[in-house]
């Protein structure tokens, strides 16, 4: 139980002349004592409860009192520098871990910065909780212009899985519960959590505010998919000449990394990882249809999607990406509406991950056919063709260097530690390192995602690193570190082993660009030239790395590792390096009007 506070309920009254001595000694000064707990130490209860043990957020008004009582009661508080970092670590602890990661922050302007990471946490399906204090009800509703006066709950509700709004503090256990059990279930994302101030000083009876604390039994319960589903299924599969795998960063999630990998050596349909998926096996498996990514979309016959989703990353299912061939696509979705959202799809099974892959992987028995040597040849000369031709590539050594030479450098270091977190974000820094990098195990590689949106970098990178107790890389563009930059000071404040390298080349895409005006004013895409970010952590108490070569990136790399410190690499590259947009050219309406 937490700090109670214990207040009087009860006084003798006066004693009367005929009292005896034994009356008044027995009435006289009687105190009757009752426990009591209030709003703050109820929240506390209720996340520990939960086994939930850390909360990322930053303090103020009304919110403050209730970080330092987390704290005071054996919680791990990290405080950040802007609410949107704290919320991206929380969704990644989330991702991380299957148990919500969770954000708080002060009302109105601190709620919406945390918005942001709410909205990308439910588009990716990783399950966090935003708590937020906020204004009292009665001022809210009538207009009257309460400090940070907002109507958190219905902002909120457009951009996540549900938004619950507690009042009464015997409450408080209830809307925890339920906040967990939505964030987790079915197919996971943001819950927003409204906590106005006044709850939070409310007092209640200790033993009736423990007893409304509830314990969540199976958040996520398994859900099997139907037989006839998974039989049809093995059918569309054992029918196909030139079978694929694609699993998405949902079957990362799912934790079922055995029984995936035993369905693709056992049946052995290649198989291609979207970017977060890395590692769910090798990326060097000989499997791994990665290094011939275009080739096989184009050409194969049956698609199994596993966690994976026909949006914009996979071109929506159809068009050039995916050839001309006729397609069949098996989809493993928790969401029944997911199914035909873009291309018919033939065998829906509909179930979570790892009861849908365990029943596949059940079907394939001594009888299953293997793909033919055909396919599984033709993929293979493929990929040796590409990655020969990215090995000749990364040998080059260019002065100054580039997005290759620098990433080699990095992918060699980074061999030698499997376990380490890679957190990556930019344009052409994101695009170059997800097919230069090699990942080796799960759950180990963290980007943009769904959105594709700049600013993930530090808030994932600090989750990573106190979700994992383990080293964190972040490789990051210059322009995407901008986002949260200020947060060095956080991981130097916690001494978290995070080291960051910043791709330098003075500018959005590249630091080449000119204002056709011939005006002082620099380009739209242009920064300060030369800039030298390593400077920032130092001062923080980091350590600082300009380097120039591959060499030097090399020996700066090993040593923050080693170091297990807070550390930052000016990685600098040549300043025209870079594609606009990085290879996301067609959706940049410039670009797909000049190719008319």
């Amino acid at each position: 139980m937490s700090i109670a506070m214990t207040v009087p309920v009860g006084k003798a009254e006066n004693d009367t002349a005929g009292d005896t001595l034994k009356d008044s000694s027995r009435h006289a000064n009687i105190v009757s004592e009752a426990e009591t707990t209030d709003g703050f130490h109820l929240v506390i209860d209720a996340l520990k409860a939960n086994d939930i043990d850390t909360i990322f957020g930053l303090v103020g008004i009304p919110i403050t009192d209730l970080a330092r009582l987390a704290q005071a009661e054996g919680m791990r508080f990290i405080g950040f520098r802007h609410e949107q970092h704290a919320g991206n670590a929380a969704a990644i602890a989330g991702y991380m871990t299957q148990k919500p990661g969770i954000c708080l922050t002060v009302s109105a302007p601190g709620f919406l910065n945390g918005l942001t990471a709410l909205a990308n946490a439910t588009t990716n399906c990783f399950p966090m909780i935003l708590i937020s204090g906020s204004s009292e009800r009665e001022i809210v509703d009538l207009q009257q212009g309460d400090y940070e006066e907002m109507d958190q709950l219905n902002a909120a509700k457009p951009y996540c899985k549900a938004a619950y709004r507690v009042l009464h503090a015997e409450d408080i256990g209830v809307g925890v519960a339920r906040a967990i059990r939505a964030a987790v279930s079915g197919r996971p994302g943001g819950v927003y959590l409204d906590l106005p101030a006044k709850l939070l000083a409310q007092t209640i009876d200790a033993k009736k505010g423990k007893d409304s604390l509830i314990r969540v039994i199976d958040a996520a319960p398994r859900q099997i998919p139907a037989p006839d589903a998974v039989q049809r299924a093995l059918e569309v599969i054992k029918g196909a000449k030139r079978p694929l795998v694609l699993l998405g960063k949902g079957a990362a999630y799912a934790q079922a990394d055995a029984d995936i990998r035993a369905f693709i050596e056992k049946t052995g349909i290649p198989y291609l990882p979207m970017s977060m998926a890395k590692g769910l096996l090798p990326d060097t498996h000989e499997q791994s249809a990665a290094a011939a990514r275009s080739f096989v979309l184009q050409e194969a016959d049956v698609v199994v999607l596993i966690g994976a989703r026909l949006n914009w990353l996979l071109a929506h299912g159809k068009g050039k990406t995916w050839g001309s061939a006729p397609k069949k696509f098996v989809q493993i979705d928790i969401s029944p509406t997911e199914i035909d959202s873009n291309v018919p799809i033939a065998a829906p099974v509909i179930g979570d991950i790892g009861s849908c892959v365990s029943a596949l992987l059940a079907g394939v028995d001594a009888k299953w056919v293997k793909p033919s040597a055909e396919w599984t040849g033709a993929i293979a000369e493929r990929k040796s063709k590409n990655l020969a031709k990215m090995a000749a590539t990364l040998a080059q050594n260019p002065s100054p260097m580039n997005f290759h030479s620098a990433l080699g450098a990095i992918r060699d270091v980074l061999k030698k530690y499997p376990d380490i977190n890679l957190v990556n974000e930019g344009a052409n820094t994101l695009d170059y390192a997800r097919s230069i990098i090699d990942q080796y195990q799960p759950r180990k590689r963290f980007d943009s995602g769904t959105w594709g949106v700049m600013g993930i970098g530090m808030g994932f990178a600090i989750g990573a690193a106190v979700t994992s107790g383990k080293p964190v890389v972040a490789i990051e563009g210059d322009s995407a570190f901008g986002f949260s930059g200020m947060e060095l000071e956080t991981i130097c404040r916690y001494e978290l082993p995070v080291t960051t390298v910043i791709f330098n080349n003075n500018g959005v895409y590249r630091g080449t660009d000119v204002n056709p005006t011939g005006g002082k004013d620099v380009a739209p895409t242009v920064f300060v030239k030369g800039a030298r970010y390593d400077k920032m952590i130092e001062a923080f108490g980091g350590i600082g790395y300009n380097v120039t070569t591959p060499a030097e990136l090399t020996k700066a790399l090993e040593e923050s590792i080693a170091a297990g410190r807070p550390a930052l690499i000016n990685a600098v590259i040549d300043e025209s390096a870079g594609t606009e947009s990085g290879r996301l050219t067609n959706l940049n309406p410039q670009s797909a009007a000049m190719k008319k």
